[in-house]
């Protein structure tokens, strides 16, 4: 296995680049960045349009909701790959293609955890708020979102850990990321799958774990924060 490595390092990184197009793992780690980060606004828009107290923003938000989290990733990406294109008029590499498909597929579910930061605050906040004469998106603008996004974070951490697996769908349309360069070396060596993907298997563990600790570590330091608010205000 070490030998592999010592071979193969260097596509598993970076892929084909300065030589061709960049792949590997620095492409699965940009796709889950990008991912994350264009989603989040998306994901924001439709937590605040399902809590709103006016219908025509609540229903369609749920029943986009319900409909992304009730399909396959894979599925997704099958729609994105058919559907982008035409939307555009022009052909769409596999990257964006992907890119789209997860940005979809997170916008939902980051939404529930923005829900659930949301509803986590106290609702004597809102009141307060309503009393001083604030409406429904000054008082989620100024008051409840900087609590609630601030509180999220472990669970941010998390998404983006699962969104880090997600992107080794792309092999499918031969998106350059590390899935792909596993399967570009097993397709050259051929006698030596199980370590080939023992390989692959263990970087995806190396780097979800240290996120995991990450979220853990951010969540106890929110957990001492939250207790040192109560003692001061005891």
């Amino acid at each position: 296995m070490w030998a592999i490595v010592e071979e193969n390092w260097l596509l598993f990184l970076i892929g084909q680049y300065p030589h061709g197009p960049i792949g590997g793992l620095t492409v699965t780690v940009i796709l889950a960045l990008l991912g994350l980060i264009l989603s989040f606004p998306c994901a924001l828009a439709l937590a605040l349009a399902r809590l709103s107290p006016f219908r025509w923003l609540r229903w369609p938000a749920v029943a986009i909701i319900y409909a992304v989290r009730g399909v396959p990733l894979l599925m997704l990406l099958f729609w994105a790959y058919f559907f982008v294109p035409i939307v555009t008029g022009q052909a769409v590499s596999g990257f964006t293609t992907l890119l789209c498909a997860l940005v979809i597929y997170e916008s939902a579910y980051l939404s529930e955890i923005i829900r659930a930061g949301i509803e986590g605050i106290p609702a004597g906040q809102t009141e307060a708020a309503k009393s001083l004469g604030l409406r429904y998106f000054p008082t989620m603008y100024k008051i409840i979102l900087p609590q609630a996004l601030f509180n999220m974070l472990p669970s941010m951490v998390n998404q983006f850990v699962s969104l880090i697996k997600s992107t080794s769908v792309g092999y499918i349309i031969s998106v350059n990321e590390i899935t792909f360069a596993a399967y570009q070396v097993n397709n050259r060596l051929l006698t030596k799958p199980f370590e080939v993907y023992g390989l692959l298997a263990l970087t995806f563990f190396v780097l979800c774990f240290a996120l995991t600790r990450l979220a853990k570590l951010l969540e106890r330091r929110i957990g001492t924060r939250r207790a040192g608010q109560v003692a001061e205000a005891a």
